[in-house]
């Protein structure tokens, strides 16, 4: 059974000296809730760190984190946390990094709205998989604790709930969730202004890789699935990063007849990294599940012991039984 808003703000009210993390390689959910619950800290008068292994992307260096981010516990210096804050991590292994061996021994928290959430918050775990963004169980929390959603905060927390609902253009987007943004612009956000810093920053790199995988995209399944493999030497030959992927993967969804899209890059030492994306309901949850991932049903990943080209071979494989009309591919 799960937690709720309330009792994981009476654990916060009391305690202090705690750590808020997000997981590595995080995405705007990542950042902006573990951005806000650093606002809400602060507002609270709590001690807190900040601490996410693959620090914060060059995309979202303008958000105010409310405090330095530490990318190893060696940059936490003498701070010794009471209590850790795990934010949009669907298990305990997405935190990475030198906190991931640590924190079984630590007093924990687990806040997320992945399904198949194992519940590994040792005094608290408040999984919500029907919410879209953990950033919208952030705003939730603040209200709960009596803190405004103006400022850093409010931003914070649209920014997550933009990002995990492709503005809110997914399924996933509730009458709820849109009251929460409402009730964030009515206390000051310029939705035009925020826009302009969260979509308009690309960098010249970005684009020309963009450019470049597109040109490379494989069309499967009559069209319904659309892939495309990123290998390892492309970032450096685009001067991109890694961080520059993020949002590709729903671009193919944009593809008429498409329903199902696979982005697979490489990781290095011969491992891939996979992105599912479809809509309605077709579930590639249960595809990322086969290979040891997770996620939600219209949007999951996992990690694969294969070459890029290989790893999208065997994913390939599993998604026709997935879409029924598909059947055997031509």
């Amino acid at each position: 059974m799960t937690d709720t808003a309330a009792s994981i703000a009476a654990i916060i009210r009391s305690e202090d000296d705690i750590l808020v993390a997000s997981h590595a390689n995080p995405d705007g959910d990542a950042v902006g809730s573990m951005a806000a619950v650093a606002h809400v800290l602060r507002a609270l008068g709590k001690r807190f760190r900040l601490y996410n292994t693959s620090g914060v992307p060059q995309q979202y260096g303008w958000v105010d984190m409310g405090g330095p981010v530490a990318r190893t516990r060696a940059e936490l210096g003498d701070f010794t946390p009471r209590l850790a804050i795990i934010l949009d991590c669907g298990d305990a292994h997405r935190v990475g990094g030198d906190l991931q061996a640590k924190l079984p021994e630590l007093r924990s928290v687990n806040i997320d709205h992945h399904q198949g959430n194992p519940m590994f918050g040792t005094v608290g775990n408040w999984v919500e998989p029907h919410l879209a963004a953990t950033c919208q169980m952030a705003g939730m929390l603040a209200r709960e604790l009596g803190v405004p959603l103006s400022g850093p905060l409010g931003e914070a927390v649209y920014l997550g709930i933009c990002t995990d609902t492709g503005n809110f253009c997914y399924g996933s987007t509730s009458g709820e969730l849109l009251e929460l943004a409402a009730e964030i612009v009515r206390l000051g956000l310029k939705p035009g202004l925020f826009h302009d810093r969260l979509e308009n920053n690309w960098s010249l790199g970005r684009m020309r890789l963009w450019g470049a995988l597109m040109q490379g995209i494989e069309l499967h399944c009559g069209g319904a699935v659309a892939v495309s493999v990123i290998t390892d030497d492309m970032f450096a030959l685009h001067g991109a990063d890694k961080d520059d992927l993020e949002g590709y993967a729903s671009q193919l969804r944009r593809l008429a007849g498409v329903r199902v899209s696979l982005m697979v890059r490489g990781d290095g030492a011969g491992r891939s990294k996979v992105s599912l994306r479809s809509s309605g309901t077709d579930d590639v949850r249960v595809v990322a599940a086969a290979f040891g991932g997770g996620g939600h049903r219209n949007a999951a990943g996992a990690e694969l012991d294969m070459q890029p080209h290989e790893a999208a071979r065997a994913v390939l494989a599993a998604i026709p039984a997935q879409l029924a009309p598909c059947g055997k591919e031509a």
